[in-house]
């Protein structure tokens, strides 16, 4: 994807902000607990926050949330869900925050969005000594036999790039080993997968990857002509057919401590 076709999916989503607040799922909680693991302090930035489903699963856990949203309208959403959290706007190329001002960065379902040239050293800069930046992605088991069928059926463009883990595991590389051979900012990054689930109904799950940014930035016959096929297979299969399932997902994170 070239740099204007990643703005224009990763402005999307302001658009479709009160869907992306209903549907969009919440995060594993031994995931968060896991990227905090080797955070040496409870201040934790949220960066790229949204409406704020990381930032909720991080106040769970005790954390001390500042959140960070470049789009007006997800960010007038979470600050209206979480008046408790301290939100700004600004970006991960530009974070509105002091040197060393916190212990821990995540973010949930946008690393890959950020332009790690430029972003890699900001979040460093923000990042007290020993650090730690970590990425969490909820995605779909396409072990479970329906879940495969419904990716082939829908495509990357409902389902998310399979190669969105992967790419930005070999971002993170880089802000290790430089190019040149030179060691970076951070640590080798590390991988966990953790099991997650959300309740769901059929109506529910397509109103969900309606808000993923493939679709939503997809012309409108073709993105009715997609989820049309999502609503057919759905009912066609005996997990989704009739009234509630849970939809089986994994929490990936991808974990790196500032050197």
């Amino acid at each position: 994807m070239g740099q204007d076709e990643r703005q224009l999916h990763a402005s999307s989503f302001g658009a479709a902000v009160t869907a992306y607040a209903e549907h969009r799922p919440d995060y594993a909680q031994a995931a968060v607990r896991w990227a905090l693991e080797l955070a040496s302090g409870p201040r934790v930035l949220d960066l790229g926050a949204g409406t704020g489903k990381l930032t909720s699963a991080l106040v769970a856990v005790g954390a001390e949330v500042i959140a960070v949203e470049p789009d007006p309208a997800m960010l007038t959403e979470l600050r209206r869900a979480m008046p408790m959290v301290r939100a700004f706007a600004g970006s991960a190329e530009a974070i509105p925050l002091p040197d060393g001002s916190v212990d821990a960065v995540l973010a949930g379902n946008a690393l890959h969005w950020f332009d790690m040239a430029i972003a890699g050293p900001e979040i460093a800069r923000v990042l007290a000594p020993d650090g730690v930046l970590a990425g969490l992605w909820n995605v779909l088991d396409d072990r479970v036999d329906w879940i495969a069928g419904l990716e082939r059926v829908s495509g990357a463009a409902a389902i998310g790039p399979r190669d969105t883990f992967s790419s930005w595991r070999a971002a993170t590389a880089e802000l290790h080993l430089a190019k040149d051979g030179s060691v970076g900012q951070f640590g080798f990054p590390e991988q966990a997968e953790f099991r997650h689930g959300q309740r769901r109904t059929a109506d529910s799950l397509v109103a969900t990857l309606a808000t993923r940014a493939g679709l939503l930035v997809m012309p409108g016959q073709q993105q009715k002509a997609t989820l049309d096929r999502i609503r057919s297979f759905l009912a066609t299969r005996p997990e989704t057919a009739c009234g509630e399932f849970t939809l089986p997902m994994l929490t990936g994170v991808l974990r790196a401590q500032r050197l």
